[in-house]
């Protein structure tokens, strides 16, 4: 019997997922939203590459969605290796070449199976077949990447070419990729029966890839080496070193390494897999009626055809009347209305909200916090209502501001409030007022999330008007 060796995950968490707005903006990307199930796409991801047969995953994100990606593996118990933070976006091969250097500390020769966070496999042990067949080609010292059988002349999706028929269950040789073609072309590879889509997951071992860089490219060995071994531990995570980070070279993994590499190999994955790369993909995914209606949230489709709408947000109510062909997102803040045919250029409105310098192009309604996160309930002239959830155990910083007085009234749980010398118990029901330039801060001692509401008022009310006196997260 082949014994396959413990796998080292490495989990991709940056990017932007603007063909997915209003839902996944710049501030909150596509992974870490629930856009099918309750499990957000990097839950689902962290799972599926857990338990027997895999070490804990290398996460490797940016300072933003440090604090999201532990708690959200937090919730479905799952338990890092280590979370790299990439001082600034590098494209995917700076980052693989991270965790392989990363990993060399510890396991030279350890298996590494690389994959993004935001796509979605939802026939988990199909995908563990396909791991463990990756994994003895792996052990041999090739290079393995993994491709989707594809079952339409997709366009938005690079190719890979298979040297031979592919089988069922093997590792075929992977004779060349194939960039993005259009519709003729891909009609063609799709009668072909020879080419597969590139899903960006890839499995090697650390020692196979660390070589492929320094034989294909050897310009990011230098900076990426600096950055690891000049990384500084804060607060679990490990922050690679920004000024050789900055020095970096700007490629993807494929362009820097894989096109380049001889002898790789392929493993076939015909079990159903989508990048969710834009909403018709959610559409598809989320198994539309007999009539092609897909609903989710408080959603309601009258004598509609083909068509998604979702409701984002309890309370909301979205109804579609004669819709045909229809992508209809609600959010508090914004609301997406477009021709499905159109689902790949949402990415245009996002460009075009960011040159009016409209806030929703970027940044999420809800803002996470390494203490848990708030929304905005109203806002008008001098005042601002806040829903705030504050986690078990946590607290805010301590604190001042210059220009705006805060009233907190309790309605979950219990909040140790501090004001100046005075701390206190706010329970259920009960309000206190925190005066304009009072040191105070928040924490929630209980075992469950604790929610208050804010009311803000003053002259100025924006999130950069704070003095933080202490912060157990170390912010400035």
């Amino acid at each position: 019997m082949f014994m396959i060796q413990t796998i080292y995950p490495v989990l991709l968490a940056g990017g932007s997922g603007s063909r997915l707005w209003p839902l996944s903006r710049k501030s909150y990307p596509k992974q870490f939203s629930s856009l099918l199930g309750d499990q957000s796409l990097f839950q689902a991801s962290a799972l599926r590459l857990s338990g027997t047969g895999y070490a804990a995953p290398t996460v490797v994100t940016n300072s933003d969605f440090r604090f999201i990606v532990t708690e959200q593996l937090a919730a479905v118990g799952v338990d890092p290796g280590a979370i790299l933070i990439e001082p600034a976006g590098r494209n995917t091969a700076p980052a693989v070449l991270a965790a392989a250097l990363h990993l060399a500390q510890t396991d030279p020769d350890g298996l590494m199976l690389v994959a993004p966070s935001d796509h979605v496999i939802p026939d988990a042990a199909a995908f563990q077949t396909a791991v463990d067949v990756a994994a003895q080609a792996a052990q041999k010292g090739r290079m393995v990447t993994f491709g989707i059988t594809p079952d339409r002349p997709e366009t938005g999706y690079g190719y890979l070419e298979m040297a031979q028929t592919p089988g069922q269950d093997v590792a075929i040789d992977l004779k060349g990729f194939v960039e993005k073609p259009d519709l003729a072309t891909a009609e063609q590879m799709l009668q072909d029966g020879h080419y597969l889509w590139n899903a960006g997951i890839f499995l090697f071992s650390v020692r196979t890839i660390l070589e492929a860089f320094e034989t294909h490219a050897p310009q990011l060995i230098s900076a990426v080496t600096a950055a690891v071994e000049q990384a500084q531990t804060d607060l679990g995570f490990l922050r690679l070193a920004p000024k050789p980070w900055a020095e970096a070279e700007d490629v993807s993994i494929d362009y820097a390494v894989m096109e380049k590499a001889q002898g790789l190999a392929v493993v076939p994955f015909r079990a159903g897999w989508s990048d969710l790369g834009g909403w018709d993909a959610v559409w598809r995914e989320a198994g539309p009626d007999d009539r092609g209606v897909a609903l989710h949230g408080a959603a309601t489709a009258i004598d509609c055809d083909t068509t998604l709408l979702r409701s984002e947000t309890e309370g909301q109510v979205v109804v579609g009347l004669g819709l045909d062909n229809m992508i209809v997102v609600a959010m508090p803040d914004a609301v997406l209305v477009a021709d499905k045919s159109r689902a790949q250029d949402v990415k245009l409105a996002v460009t075009a909200l960011k040159d009016k310098k409209v806030v929703q192009a970027e940044t999420f309604p809800r803002d996470h916090r390494p203490w848990g996160w708030f929304e905005s309930l109203a806002i008008g002239d001098r005042f601002q209502v806040k829903r705030i959830v504050v986690h078990p155990g946590a607290a805010l910083s301590l604190q001042s501001h210059h220009h705006r007085a805060e009233h907190w009234i309790v309605v979950e749980g219990t909040a140790k409030v501090t004001i100046d010398e005075d701390v206190r118990l706010v329970s259920e029901n009960q309000s206190v007022y925190i005066p304009l330039g009072a040191v105070h801060r928040m924490e929630n001692p209980g075992k469950v999330p604790m929610v208050l509401i804010e009311v803000q008022t003053g002259t100025y009310l924006g999130e950069d008007d704070i003095i933080r006196y202490e912060d157990v997260y170390a912010r400035d």
